[in-house]
């Protein structure tokens, strides 16, 4: 970490260049001797990065890393999130990274180890955590090293597996992402009380199941309808005959929806037409794929096997998604140039095709579903 970032000059520097155009101020010669202009220029990448992601960052003094640590670290949002109902005596971050999961788990714990084997990295998250007067042991070596050497028990362990290659190819099995997390399982098992791991939310949740016997809940987390993770927890040499799965949609009005993995398998769907109320599923829910089961548990029927959509003549107030209510419409009665949201399931067009077959476009307040119930096609409009 250059150090020289930190000089008042520099920091104030920073501070007049946040609305600066980046392209163009990388052009210029640096006014520092001993800060380059692209290490400026990444710490008002960094500053714009923290006002969304994670605004606790906000604060005169905070070194950011290059932009693929701020991709790969987790959102405020998801960290502080995941802290719920954890507490004890010894914490680990196994893959420390940026840091952001770390810093709001370690709040909750006595005695904190953060591993990380980039030295640079680490520097610059042991500095930010000093500002923030965060403690930590700041251990730089890497994972296996460290488990080959460590003899403390923990009560959690935590762990972020890299999750492409060299060549930049996603991995989706345990045992491709690095560290390998089947080859290192039965030695985290014998050093801690509980193991958390977070993973991309592409993998397969029946894939998992079938693989960690011990296996306690899977968390798919979602920010505003968009599904950014999956986090398991892992109950060492638990028995536990099935998985617990909480979907949960954060910075929205949704409800948790959790069940247990095999309850999806014994729920029998019903099924309708259209009728007064149109519930969609948040994007975590359909990640879980309970769908029979979303059915059985609010009363409601499913319009076809394959839509995903669900109808009611009764609000549901507490269902994990949006409701809408809507009217079933023929083609003839959309008018050109008016605007919907458009949102298209189980239908050969796209919403990019239907805006372009009835010269309409996105906006307004109302939405426009093309969908299929058993009996065909349908186009349901919400109302205003």
């Amino acid at each position: 970490m250059n150090r020289h970032l930190l000089s008042d000059d520099v920091q104030n520097f920073i501070e007049k260049n946040l609305n600066a155009d980046l392209h163009a101020l990388l052009l210029k010669r640096s006014p520092f001797a001993d800060v380059a202009m692209n290490e400026i220029a990444q710490q008002i990448k960094g500053r714009k990065v923290a006002a969304k992601k994670f605004p606790f960052l906000q604060k005169r003094g905070i070194v950011f890393p290059p932009n693929l640590n701020l991709e790969q670290a987790s959102s405020q949002t998801t960290a502080e999130f995941k802290t719920q109902g954890l507490s004890g005596k010894r914490f680990v971050d196994l893959t420390c990274g940026f840091g952001i999961d770390a810093y709001f788990l370690s709040r909750n714990f006595e005695e904190v180890f953060l591993v990380e084997q980039n030295a640079q990295l680490s520097e610059t998250v042991e500095h930010n955590w000093v500002n923030l007067n965060q403690q930590a042991n700041f251990i730089v070596d890497n994972l296996e090293a460290f488990l080959a050497k460590n003899s403390v028990f923990f009560d959690l362990i935590y762990l972020d597996p890299a999750r492409r290659d060299v060549n930049k190819n996603k991995k989706f099995l345990l045992e491709d992402l690095s560290p390998n997390l089947l080859e290192i399982l039965p030695k985290l098992r014998q050093i801690s009380a509980k193991i958390m791991v977070k993973l991309s939310p592409l993998i397969d949740i029946s894939y998992l199941i079938s693989i960690i016997s011990d296996l306690e809940r899977i968390q798919i987390i979602a920010v505003r309808n968009e599904v950014k993770e999956l986090v398991l927890t892992i109950l060492p040499n638990s028995t536990s005959s099935d998985v617990q799965i909480e979907c949960v949609n954060l910075e929205s009005a949704d409800s948790v929806f959790s069940f247990k993995f095999n309850d999806e398998k014994s729920a029998a769907a019903t099924y309708s037409e259209v009728q007064q109320y149109l519930c969609i599923p948040n994007s975590a829910v359909l990640k879980a794929g309970a769908f029979s089961l979303i059915s059985s548990v609010f009363a409601l029927n499913k319009l076809h096997p394959n839509s995903h959509l669900y109808t009611s003549d009764r609000l549901i107030e507490s269902f994990p998604g949006r409701v809408l209510k809507v009217e079933q419409i023929e083609a003839k009665e959309i008018r050109k140039k008016e605007k919907f949201n458009i949102i298209s399931k189980n239908h050969p067009l796209s919403p990019d095709q239907i805006k372009s077959k009835y010269k309409i476009s996105d906006g307004g307040g109302q939405y426009l579903i093309f969908t299929q119930a058993n009996s065909g096609k349908v186009i349901l409009k919400s109302f205003a």
